[in-house]
């Protein structure tokens, strides 16, 4: 009999997963309740990418409480955590940080200083290092402007890595907002106006056949209308391509049952030989967001998915 899976993978909240399959291990970095030691950012591990267990809370007491978004990066034998923190409501004073541990696992100790200082809001950090070995981060930031088919709201640059606690300072936009499904609330209150508030978030890159697709979650976190779609370049800072298509969330998008899956990271099946999505999704009554994994095919040059799923599936290949 086949191995199989059935989402979610992990019973409770664990939002915004990004996984790091590291010497054949994988770590599940996530955004969810703090721990009763003061340290926040859940981590699980699995070997499998079907069974996970909780590891505790990974990232060392600093303050801010709320913790978003984290994806962890390893470099020359340390583990660079980059997430956003903030106190306010609804974080709108979230700004980017970066932690250092020795260990997947933590704990990841703040380093001190922001990313984006001239940002007065950035989220969804994404590292990615090049083939030439150059790393880049794929970042969030707010934009008041309306320029073209753009639309108000939050958008996603990319910036080249100085070193791993230090962005270059010249942000490339990789996709702003500018389809109706990208609306996350019409009259929101922000930076002393109103405005029907639109986001792309949550950037995730996979390279195929040469090209660079940024995928991005768009919408409301909390509605039907989240889903996942892409831009696609020859370069990581672009110029970014859409796809034709895009009036609706290409890759993936609500079914019944299942509400506002996004919030993506990739990684491979224990063999090598498939690509996975993590992701997360609502349950129908919206009791908590809950990662969920499925597998990422490609037919004639367009990423494609089952996903969200939810009966029984094909476990990833061991």
């Amino acid at each position: 009999m086949q191995r199989t899976y059935q989402n979610p993978v992990y019973p409770d909240t664990f939002a915004d997963p990004f996984v790091l399959k590291h010497e054949g291990v994988y770590y599940a970095y996530g955004t969810g309740p703090g721990g009763a030691d003061g340290r926040q950012v859940p981590v699980l591990r699995s070997f499998d990418l079907v069974a996970w267990e909780p590891l505790g809370h990974a990232l060392a007491p600093t303050g801010a409480l709320h913790c978003w978004a984290p994806e962890v990066a390893f470099h020359a034998g340390r583990f660079y955590m980059y997430y956003s923190s903030g106190s306010a409501d609804e974080g709108t004073d979230q700004k980017l940080r970066v932690a250092v541990a020795d260990d997947p696992a933590g704990p990841f100790v703040d380093c001190g200083k922001v990313l984006a200082p001239d940002q007065p809001f950035s989220i969804d950090a994404h590292p990615y290092r090049h083939l030439d070995g150059q790393w880049y981060l794929f970042y969030c930031v707010d934009f008041l402007d309306v320029d073209d088919d753009h639309r108000i709201g939050t958008g996603i640059v990319v910036d080249r890595l100085l070193d791993m606690t230090t962005l270059a300072g010249q942000p490339q936009v990789v996709v702003r907002p500018h389809q109706d499904w990208h609306i996350f609330r019409k009259g929101r209150s922000m930076y002393g106006g109103v405005y029907d508030w639109h986001t792309v978030e949550g950037a995730a890159v996979q390279v195929h056949e040469g090209r660079f697709y940024c995928f991005y979650s768009g919408g409301a976190w909390e509605r039907e209308n989240y889903g996942v779609s892409y831009v696609v370049a020859d370069h990581p800072l672009g110029p970014y391509r859409r796809p034709e298509g895009g009036h609706e969330a290409l890759l993936m998008r609500s079914r019944p049952g299942i509400v506002g899956p996004g919030h993506n990271s990739f990684t491979t099946s224990p063999d090598g030989s498939q690509t996975w999505i993590v992701y997360h999704a609502w349950d129908e009554a919206q009791t908590a967001r809950r990662m969920c994994i499925d597998r990422l095919e490609w037919e004639g040059g367009r990423p494609v998915t089952a996903g969200p799923s939810s009966g029984p599936r094909e476990a990833p290949a061991a």
